[in-house]
């Protein structure tokens, strides 16, 4: 493994409610994206998640190694797809959650 697939970086999720969105879907994933977030809390990895005013989008900032961020996305997908639109992307800004986690 390269030094850059084991260094950890900030990571951001950004979701967007489809246009047909059902209420009754996201009533179905709510608790399942809890859960994944719970677990990732639970090894001691911290992350911030909400929605922005609009309550149509939200984000979900992280950190973790390239693998971990991809694993986290791909469960994510799952839980996700069909319903909402995402992206992850890296985050180049200041490693904000390494500093609050210390």
């Amino acid at each position: 493994m390269s030094q850059q697939e084991i260094e950890t970086k900030p990571w951001v999720i950004i979701t967007v409610f489809k246009e047909n969105t059902n209420p009754n879907d996201l009533q179905r994933i709510s608790p399942q994206i809890q859960i994944l977030i719970d677990e990732w809390q639970r090894q001691g990895k911290m992350m911030w998640s909400g929605a922005f005013n609009d309550n149509a989008k939200g984000i979900a900032v992280f950190e973790g190694t390239k693998y971990e961020a991809k694993e986290f996305y791909d469960k994510y997908d799952k839980i996700c797809s069909g319903i909402l639109h995402y992206s992850m992307y890296q985050w180049d800004a200041m490693p904000i959650l390494s500093v609050l986690s210390k």
